[in-house]
Order: C-alpha cells, then sequence, then structure tokens
C-alpha cells in the first residue's frame, strides 16, 4: 500500500471546481487501496481529501503541530494522528511516512511544503515522486517560474525531473503509478558550465 503526502489549503472560500477535483483524487487514491498522509485539517482543500477518503474506505493520517491541535481545526475521523512540536518536525514526519506527494492548490504553506520536498529530492535525501496537480490552471505561474529558474541557470535542465506537472487526478495516478526515479547528477554549477 501506498501513502500518498497531499498538501492543500486550508481555505473555505475557494471556488467549488477545486473541492471538486480534491474530491476525484480522494476517491481515485482510496480505491487504490492508497492511504492518506495530510496536514490533519478538516477545513478547505485538507478536509476535503480526508472526507474523500473516508467516504471511500481510504485510510487518513493526520501530522499537526501542537500549536494548530485545537478543536474546529483538526479532522476529528483521522485513522492516525500525530502531535509534533514544531512544524519542521511535522514535516519531517510527513516526508517519512510518504511515498510520494501530491501538491493540490494552496496558500504560502503549501508552496513551502512544495518548494522544501523538490529541494530534498534534488538534494538526494529522497527519491519519490513530486506531483504539482494544477488544477483549474492554478499553478500555471509556478510552471513558468520554474521554467524561468532554468532558462536563468539558478537550476540546471535536468532539475524538471524533480517534479510533474498534472492537468487531472487520474494523471497525477498515473504518473506516481508509473514513477520511476530518475538520476538528476549534482545540483552545483561550475565556472565551466557557463
Amino acid at each position: 500500500m501506498k501513502n500518498i503526502c497531499v498538501y492543500a489549503s486550508s481555505s473555505e472560500i475557494i471556488d467549488k471546481t477545486y473541492f471538486e477535483q480534491a474530491g476525484v483524487l480522494a476517491e481515485l487514491m482510496a480505491k487504490k487501496g492508497w492511504g492518506l498522509i495530510f496536514g490533519a485539517g478538516m477545513l478547505g482543500l485538507m478536509g476535503a481529501m480526508a472526507d474523500g477518503m473516508i467516504k471511500n474506505g481510504g485510510k487518513i493520517t493526520g501530522v499537526i503541530p501542537e500549536l494548530l491541535n485545537v478543536k474546529n481545526v483538526v479532522h476529528e475521523n483521522c485513522n492516525e494522528l500525530f502531535v509534533t512540536k514544531t512544524m519542521r518536525e511535522r514535516k519531517m514526519l510527513m516526508e517519512e511516512k510518504s511515498d510520494a506527494f501530491i501538491a493540490l492548490p494552496g496558500g504560502f504553506g503549501t508552496l513551502e511544503e512544495l518548494l522544501e520536498i523538490i529541494t530534498l529530492k534534488q538534494l538526494k535525501y529522497h527519491k519519490k515522486p513530486v506531483v504539482i496537480l494544477n488544477i483549474n490552471h492554478y499553478y500555471d505561474c509556478l510552471n513558468s517560474l520554474f521554467d524561468h529558474v532554468i532558462q536563468q541557470k539558478f537550476a540546471k535542465e535536468e532539475s524538471s525531473d524533480l517534479y510533474f506537472f498534472a492537468g487531472s487526478p487520474q494523471e497525477a495516478i498515473d504518473y506516481i503509478e508509473k514513477y520511476t526515479y530518475k538520476e538528476t547528477g549534482i545540483k552545483w554549477f561550475s565556472r565551466t558550465e557557463e
């Protein structure tokens, strides 16, 4: 059984399309027997993912720091709930427990988690698939920014193998199922590569 870490928004006032697609992703994961590792929230797309997993018989594992472990924030139906002292410990535990990572649309926290997990892969701390689920073209600008980073030589061309932009939940699932790690070499540029 795979455990998929899903980073996602906690906003309740975003377009309903995002909630619908989170539900589709949860259903696909649950039907494959995959478990959800998530930030333990009951709100926004985090809550939608958890609810969708439960509805389809899936297992959910929440990881939350002490500061956020409060009523009406934490999902009450987690199969497992881990409470950490800090956000850093939370992210580390989520990484350790997961076989793959999917970023749904989200705000600053989601972006921070996504960029950290890509950086850890770049530095070879893990070799797991990282998927950016581009619902409603939400991540088009990020995709362009990543291309710009590479074009301006702040990252190597092979860095684009560290992540995958998926256009649909099914495409995200297919990528994870077929994923094989691709060696990306060392991160650093040298003067001879100018």
